[in-house]
């Protein structure tokens, strides 16, 4: 059973098209990654999928009830803010309203490496480390679903590795995580798929050595890249800007 569909997913702002006619299965098992450059359309079709934004054609997700979308998904804004001055643990249990040693909780702090600032405040920490608290707050909700909208952004290179090594592990349990990158290596040594979002359309969708290609990263990203299929997995290591006109 799919555990997220849309179909001809549109989203207008006025007269300009931001997201057009994105059509997405996700099953189960699956780590999705949403590639694209700035403004591409890869968080409007998160927000659209969940029915957080006003949209043209069908989500699965946004034709739930609250209640039924907060047990089928757990959903990571890009915009992290934590207001209040809790426990780091108190924080993360807020996700189903558990207490503080429950399994999930538990689990979640020892996955984003927080277990030892159990006992902070959030708000004390860095902004990294506030990060990783969310994406633990997420985590707890334990949910058939993650949507994760830059995960990574602002965690130090051994945490942005941890993080995807972690959703890599929750596909290969069962449940599925789609998430929009910016990093293409860690992209393609860890997403089971990569789909593909240019100017508010989906480009490509496949496994990582189809779609990361020299010629799609040439045309949509405008970029020259090293590419490599070694025993570790997928290398691609960006090597210079294309600029307009040039070979």
């Amino acid at each position: 059973m799919s555990l997220l569909t849309t179909y001809n997913l549109t989203v207008r702002h006025g007269a300009r098209v931001t997201l057009d006619h994105a059509s997405l299965t996700v099953e189960p098992g699956e780590f999705v990654g949403l590639i694209g450059p700035n403004g591409a359309g890869k968080s409007t079709l998160l927000r659209a999928a969940l029915g957080l934004i006003a949209a043209e054609g069908d989500s699965s997700l946004a034709k739930l009830s609250p209640a039924q979308r907060a047990k089928a998904v757990a959903w990571l804004p890009q915009a992290r803010e934590i207001a209040w001055p809790v426990r780091v643990a108190h924080l993360v249990s807020l996700a189903q309203n558990e207490r503080e040693d429950a399994p999930e909780v538990l689990a979640a702090l020892a996955r984003m490496d927080l277990t030892a600032l159990a006992d902070r405040k959030a708000t004390g920490l860095s902004g990294g480390e506030q990060a990783r608290v969310l994406i633990a707050r997420a985590l707890a909700q334990d949910t058939p679903l993650l949507l994760a909208d830059e995960p990574t952004a602002g965690l130090d290179p051994a945490h942005q590795i941890a993080c995807m090594e972690t959703f890599s592990g929750i596909a290969k349990d069962g449940r599925a995580v789609v998430a929009s990158l910016h990093d293409l290596g860690l992209a393609a040594r860890h997403c089971t798929r990569l789909v593909v979002i240019h100017a508010g359309r989906i480009v490509a969708d496949g496994p990582p050595r189809h779609v990361l290609t020299e010629a799609l990263l040439s045309e949509v990203f405008s970029i020259r890249c090293y590419i490599s299929d070694a025993a570790e997995g997928l290398v691609v290591q960006p090597l210079g800007h294309i600029t307009q006109g040039s070979a």
